[in-house]
């Protein structure tokens, strides 16, 4: 087992996002430190990693250089984008190689908003191709492994940024999670990851679609850099229609009402999965909240709505491959999940409607839950992180895909009925390697979602990589 780790003595050390902000604001160390600190970071780690897309060391120098140019809470805290949302000047290939490379003209709404908090983007980071797998594994751009173990995938979509976080490159990094690809790089790098509410943040405009399940945020190491994300976010972009999450800095007095599930869309958890599951739920009974038991609250029909879907969106991309990513779109460059996806959306089109209907249906899901109980724990992923080539994308197409759900049959839920969830690293195998347990809330209840994560951090915590 290959473990990579950056932190060492630098201008970063082993701080977290509000550490280090707090660290240049003092006047101990100097935006442009620390940048310096986390370029030498990914020279290190990128040979091991492969985490990085593009990158703009230049840019972040010159930024880093220039007295008070963010103005965010986040002033000069070194970071990378996913590499699929709009930076201006930089391109976005979207975990692909299918079509050449142009600089965008402008930043999306979400880069706006992202950079407005005093960031400072290094470059982009790597994901699977379109997002659509679990595992970034391209054929061509090579595997993004993860630095608690590089024989293993660091998950995805958003791998580069989980296992850029992890290893102590930068201590926050942008995340966006359509089917779990905040939560999933989360479990498998020791990460805190919180998908938010539908629409709690913006997106990009190419980013919409007819069932919106993407939402962007961010994967940190420390409940408190994901709260004040969230805080300094709101403050730029608040959407009328949701109470705020507001400034979470502790745990909250209330005892919740906590169901806890361990069978899923896809696989039940695994034997080791479930008792890791089932142990973190008698430390919450210690800690004072009830627990109960239930069954998959998802209905029958879900799993093979949400994946009509995912291919629907895989023809959506791939037949307007040209008039989105320009003439140099070259289908026969894009990997066989990708283009199965495609063509089993290509043969089910007239069930596309219906399904959709029924996964805008499933919103009710959380609501009804919330009658009953605060918050649903379950474990992320339903087996310990697989080996890289587990999920390899120019495999059998039936094959991968039903590999596929079955490890992230968990996740998908939140992403349909836009509720929110977060996923702790509060777990390990028997291997040593992270795993997370996910906790789910009503749409709107990010703030009992953070309450209960700095409880949990501070009454069971987790290990860093920092510390070998």
């Amino acid at each position: 087992m290959t473990r990579i780790s950056t932190f060492g003595d630098d201008a970063l050390g082993d701080l977290d996002a509000v550490g280090v902000a707090d660290a240049i604001r003092s006047g101990e160390v100097s935006a442009a430190a620390v940048v310096q600190a986390a370029i030498a970071r990914t020279e290190k780690a990128q040979p091991e990693l492969n985490g990085l897309a593009y990158e703009a060391f230049d840019q972040a120098v010159e930024k880093a250089s220039t007295p008070r140019s963010f103005g965010g809470f986040f002033d000069g805290v070194p970071t990378f984008i996913k590499d699929n949302v709009a930076v201006g000047g930089w391109p976005t290939m979207q975990g692909a190689d299918a079509w050449t490379p142009r600089p965008l003209p402008a930043d999306g709404e979400w880069a706006r908003l992202y950079l407005s908090t005093g960031l400072v983007a290094l470059g982009k980071t790597q994901l699977s191709e379109f997002g659509f797998s679990a595992s970034a594994e391209h054929p061509r751009l090579g595997p993004v492994r993860n630095p608690w173990d590089t024989m293993v995938t660091a998950g995805a979509s958003s791998s580069g940024s989980g296992a850029f976080v992890a290893a102590g490159v930068v201590p926050i990094a942008h995340a966006n999670d359509g089917g779990g690809s905040i939560r999933i790089p989360a479990s498998c790098n020791g990460l805190v990851g919180l998908k938010p509410t539908r629409g709690r943040l913006p997106l990009d405009r190419e980013t919409r679609m007819p069932l919106q399940i993407v939402a962007n945020g961010v994967l940190t190491r420390s409940v408190r850099d994901t709260a004040a994300f969230y805080r300094e976010a709101e403050r730029v972009y608040r959407n009328p229609k949701l109470a705020p999450i507001g400034d979470v800095t502790a745990p909250g007095p209330r005892r919740l009402r906590i169901a806890v599930c361990t069978s899923s869309i896809g696989r039940d958890a695994a034997p080791e999965i479930r008792e890791l599951t089932m142990q973190t739920a008698a430390r919450l009974e210690e800690l004072g909240h009830r627990v109960t038991e239930i069954g998959n609250p998802a209905p029958e029909r879900f799993r093979d709505d949400f994946l009509l879907y995912w291919s629907f969106l895989a023809f959506a991309l791939v037949r307007g491959g040209k008039r989105t990513f320009g003439p140099s779109f070259d289908r026969s460059r894009l990997d066989n999940l990708t283009l199965g996806l495609e063509a089993k959306a290509a043969r089910n089109l007239h069930r596309v409607p219906a399904a959709i209907a029924r996964l805008a249906a499933s919103r009710r899901i959380p609501a009804r839950l919330a009658r009953d109980y605060d918050v649903v724990l379950t474990p992320t992923l339903s087996e310990v992180t697989p080996p890289i080539g587990h999920l390899d994308p120019t495999a059998d197409f039936d094959q991968v895909m039903s590999r596929l759900i079955d490890w992230v049959g968990f996740t998908p839920l939140q992403n349909a009925s836009g509720a929110p969830a977060v996923s702790l690293p509060l777990a390990q195998s028997a291997s040593g390697l992270p795993v997370g347990m996910m906790f789910g809330a009503a749409a709107g209840q990010e703030a009992t979602l953070l309450a209960l994560a700095f409880e949990l951090e501070r009454e069971i915590g987790w290990p860093s990589l920092a510390a070998r």
